[in-house]
């Protein structure tokens, strides 16, 4: 019988997982000679290698010396935490990975607490060694001290750490000892994660991901937890409201390389796709027929941020989309509950409105992301925090946030984060940069990173993860400039442009289309200002000299989805098409919008 390890790798973002899981691959031979050598071979969709990020978990197996290595690959980020928490019921031990300069960051210490929670082994790896002004004894230290912090246990503080560079496609045990291969690192995973043990009896597996395929549906992932499971065999679904099933596992398919194999039978401790279970979730288990027993449902963090998502209504709906009526948003956003863990979606009192429940703002857009690639047009609302009554008083989400910066800029980031109710927990000095720590609420993360990057220049690294919930902090100030609305429909003209530059900074360029109600700018002063940009020069034939000097107009500011989102007002939408975002009032015309302000005194 085959020997198998189950290791999931985890780390912060941009600490070099995805890249370790391609080294591994290449060195297990995995990928044929004469097959295309890519980077980044797991991160499959264009968003993750365009962000640089692993968004969705993955599972691939490597054989090393006889035995076969099953690796999951996770997301970094606290926002896809319900990726984490899925996948690691699969692992029996976990590959830490930290930053040689960086060091362990707070998304490490929030995966780390759930992997240290379900018991399993970690091995550490500090990886980037090869970066100049690295540390990696003192990195080593600060593994230690976390996962003290994290009430880890005795067996998990005795770890083992190889060091390396993943990139250069090398790990040793001893710093000094530079080796030229990944092969130290594949030798200590078989020597510290244990083998699944064995666990005759009826079977059990918890179905942990799934998968799709446009031929066969949906198909259930997960590790077999007890006895075996056979092709064609008659098993129970146990649901996670407690009700019980009948189905049948048409067939059984196990991860080699970066494939799935046909099997007849898996035994507990590996990792398999079942094909033909009908009506399945995640969280639900696969058990014995006579006598079921299913396994305890994953539990997930609740989400912390609300959205509202609706049909475009704005007056370009349908040019850009293929998916453009409330019933395609209604379809894909219950399609997206199958898979998506950490969100919630509910149906307002208006059958178009929808209520979108997640993680944070990078949650909420990466999904919007996705559906504006698949086609969709939709219109998004600002993001609202969600608030609890905890022992009747009203509460708050409270956040983590590091931030690193050049010196100089340190007291800029201080005074930011202090004017959004942040309180300072810690100050430290790395190499030539500041590290700060502060425990800030979530709606004072709204709109905060924009502002920071400009005040800094660009060089403010920020991440921060959701902690617990607190009392409320007290009023913070939102946005501090009004919007300019256009007042007409038509094409913007560099002429209008150019005589408004005075009041305020333009999101539009001359020549585009715009509409009534439509932001097309950030007013110098607090309240919204509506201006006419159609407006074209009256030509006369009278000619003087100078009066036709060229305009020079000021470039537009360019948002990305996240920083549109925390920009906009509350009383604006984000219109989300496949080509364009467009922030726009939500009533359009400036007579509803004059009348409703009354109505709100």
């Amino acid at each position: 019988m085959q020997k198998i390890r189950n290791i999931a790798i985890i780390a912060h973002v941009d600490h070099g997982k995805t890249t370790l899981v391609d080294k591994l691959i290449y060195h297990c031979t995995t990928i044929k000679d004469h097959e295309k050598k890519e980077e980044l071979i797991l991160d499959n969709n264009d968003l993750e290698r365009e962000r640089g990020i692993t968004i969705l978990a993955k599972n691939v197996s490597v054989d090393y010396q006889g035995t076969k290595i099953n690796i999951i690959d996770t997301p970094g980020h606290s926002d896809f935490g319900g990726e984490v928490e899925r996948v690691l019921n699969m692992a029996d031990g976990v590959l830490l990975l930290a930053d040689a300069f960086e060091g362990t960051m707070p998304q490490t210490r929030f995966v780390l607490s759930k992997a240290l929670a379900l018991g399993l082994k970690p091995i550490v790896v500090i990886n980037k060694v090869d970066k100049p002004n690295c540390r990696p004894e003192e990195v080593h230290e600060q593994v230690f001290d976390l996962m003290f912090s994290l009430d880890a246990t005795e067996e998990q503080l005795d770890f083992p750490t190889i060091y390396g560079s993943a990139k250069e496609g090398w790990m040793t045990a001893k710093l000094s000892d530079k080796t030229d291969n990944i092969g130290p690192l594949l030798d200590a995973i078989i020597e510290y994660i244990p083998e699944p043990k064995p666990n005759p009896g009826t079977p059990q597996m918890l179905i942990t991901s799934l998968d799709y395929s446009s031929y066969v549906g949906r198909i259930a992932i997960g590790r077999v937890h007890r006895g075996e499971l056979k092709e064609g065999m008659q098993v129970a679904l146990g649901k996670r409201d407690g009700s019980i099933k009948r189905t049948k596992i048409k067939e059984l398919h196990v991860f080699t390389g970066l494939g799935r194999q046909k099997v007849d039978k898996v035994v507990n401790g590996d990792i398999c796709a079942l094909v033909g279970i009908e009506g399945f979730d995640i969280g639900d288990s696969i058990c014995d027929l006579e006598n079921p027993e299913p396994l305890d449902p994953i539990a997930v963090d609740e989400p912390t941020m609300s959205m509202v998502f609706t049909n475009n209504d704005s007056p370009f709906f349908g040019k850009e989309g293929k998916f453009v009526t409330s019933r395609h948003l209604h379809d894909r956003l219950y399609k997206e509950l199958e898979k998506n863990l950490a969100l919630r979606v509910e149906k307002s009192v208006s059958s178009d409105v929808f209520t979108v429940f997640g993680r944070g703002v990078l949650h909420l857009s990466v999904l919007i992301e996705t559906m504006r690639r698949e086609g969709y047009e939709l219109q998004v609302g600002q993001p609202q925090v969600l608030y609890k009554e905890i022992g009747g008083i009203k509460c708050e989400p409270i956040e983590e946030m590091h931030v690193d910066v050049p010196d100089e800029y340190s007291g800029k980031v201080v005074e930011m984060v202090s004017v959004r109710k942040g309180e300072m927990q810690n100050m430290e000095r790395k190499g030539d940069r500041i590290h700060l720590e502060f425990l800030i609420p979530s709606r004072g993360i709204i709109g905060l990173r924009t502002n920071m990057l400009t005040a800094t220049a660009g060089e403010a690294v920020m991440t921060h993860r959701f902690i617990e919930y607190q009392p409320l902090k007290g009023e913070i100030e939102g946005r501090k400039n009004g919007s300019l609305i256009a007042k007409e429909p038509g094409t913007t003209f560099a002429y209008a442009l150019n005589k408004l530059q005075d009041r305020g900074r333009f999101f539009i360029p001359p020549g585009q289309e715009v509409y009534e109600g439509m932001v097309i700018g950030e007013n110098t002063r607090a309240d919204d200002l509506t201006i006419n940009v159609t407006q074209s020069k009256k030509l006369t034939n009278m000619r003087a000299s100078g009066s036709d000097d060229k305009t020079k107009l000021a470039p537009p500011i360019q948002f990305s989805l996240e920083e549109a989102l925390e920009y906009i007002g509350k009383d604006e939408y984000l219109e989300v098409t496949p080509q364009t975002l467009r922030m726009r009032k939500i009533l359009l015309r400036e007579a509803e919008r004059k009348r409703g302000s009354k109505l709100n005194y």
